[in-house]
């Protein structure tokens, strides 16, 4: 695997183009095929939290108006044999999963859940706010950990949303490192944690070390936390991944250019 990837970054002035808006209709990214049919989604594709707002998509669709995007993909290859195979544990399993536990869980449990988890995770998005020099943010960061540890219970509740001055974005080290100018490298997608960059995956690496989750003892506990974690997270967004997946001839080129859209739009931001 390493010497794949080694001999791809040889090439890793190759690089992919994304078809504009000028293409044929059915290849934007994560639309359908007419700009009003992009906000059309079916019934478990309503999100609850917001996730995957209208907004999103007619980001999407303004980006691939915009111009060209690239990204390199010399294991591409490679990259379809794991997606297919992310493809499947989607619909055969996390998909069904969620489902049920959407089905027995009430959303506001669902919500706790999820406030809980993203107050967890506050250290990561502190250190990457002041590595970017973002001390604004950071403090911000900051004053939502202690009101939310505090008075929303652990971080089960969420008093800090009632302040839109205190709200931030999510921040991560593959976006630190995009501020510093590093560029992407080449895409991967990675078993079960889905599309990246090698940029991205460095980045990955180093925000495990700051998440408390990563220390928890034995290795299985951990593991089995995070997988409880994502079940969570995909019960709010059921449908989302299909949408995008039946918006164009080729899933796999569509999820690889939204998400370069995406964390382009992140490090810029």
């Amino acid at each position: 695997m390493l010497v794949i990837y080694i001999a791809g970054c040889a090439y890793n002035h190759k690089t992919t183009e994304v078809p504009s808006a000028k293409s044929p209709p059915s290849l934007h990214q994560n639309n359908q095929p007419t700009p009003s049919a992009a906000k059309q989604k079916t019934t478990d594709s309503k999100n609850e939290e917001g996730d995957l707002t209208d907004e999103d998509l007619d980001f999407l669709y303004e980006e691939a108006e915009a111009g060209v995007v690239r990204i390199a993909d010399p294991i591409e290859p490679l990259n379809r044999v794991m997606f297919h195979f992310n493809d499947k544990l989607y619909f055969w399993v996390l998909k069904p999963v969620s489902r049920g536990y959407r089905y027995l869980i009430p959303a506001p449990v669902r919500a706790g859940v999820k406030n809980f988890f993203h107050n967890l995770t506050t250290p990561v998005r502190l250190a990457n706010c002041i590595l970017q020099g973002k001390f604004r943010s950071a403090g911000k960061e900051f004053v939502q950990f202690l009101m939310n540890s505090t008075a929303g219970m652990l971080g089960f509740g969420n008093p800090a949303q009632l302040y839109p001055q205190l709200s931030t974005k999510d921040e991560d080290l593959g976006q630190t490192f995009g501020s510093y100018g590093i560029g992407n490298g080449f895409f991967i997608v990675w078993p079960f944690l889905g599309p990246s960059t090698i940029r991205d995956s460095v980045g990955m690496i180093g925000d495990r070390f700051l998440n408390p989750i990563t220390y928890v003892q034995p290795t299985e506990a951990s593991i089995e936390i995070m997988a409880y974690e994502k079940v969570n997270d995909i019960s709010f967004r059921i449908g989302d991944y299909e949408t995008l997946k039946e918006a164009s001839l080729d899933p796999y080129s569509a999820i690889r250019d939204a998400y370069i859209q995406n964390r382009n739009k992140n490090v810029e931001e």
